[in-house]
């Protein structure tokens, strides 16, 4: 995933997801969470239930909802799946 990619899923969340920025270059997810699919030397990894991403250069933080915090490259990611949390009646 490149920075634009990256910039056009969170755009659609802050459209679609009442996301909104916060301290600190993290954007909150608001009613929804994200799921992140990374790839990285054949190995494949799902983050689930992320309410917060912050990018800072080539890498892209993740905060879970249990209080996780992942660091990933961003060019590593291939994909992202935006989903109601269950406060929402999902």
């Amino acid at each position: 995933m490149t920075s634009d990619h990256l910039a056009s899923l969170l755009k659609a969340l802050l459209e679609v997801a009442d996301a909104s920025k916060g301290e600190g270059g993290w954007t909150a997810l608001g009613q929804f969470t994200l799921t992140l699919h990374v790839a990285s030397n054949g190995a494949q990894l799902s983050i689930a239930k992320i309410d917060a991403v912050k990018l800072a250069g080539p890498l892209l933080y993740a905060k879970s909802a249990r209080g996780e915090t992942h660091v990933i490259r961003l060019e590593d990611v291939f994909a992202g799946t935006v989903e109601a949390s269950r406060e929402t009646g999902r």
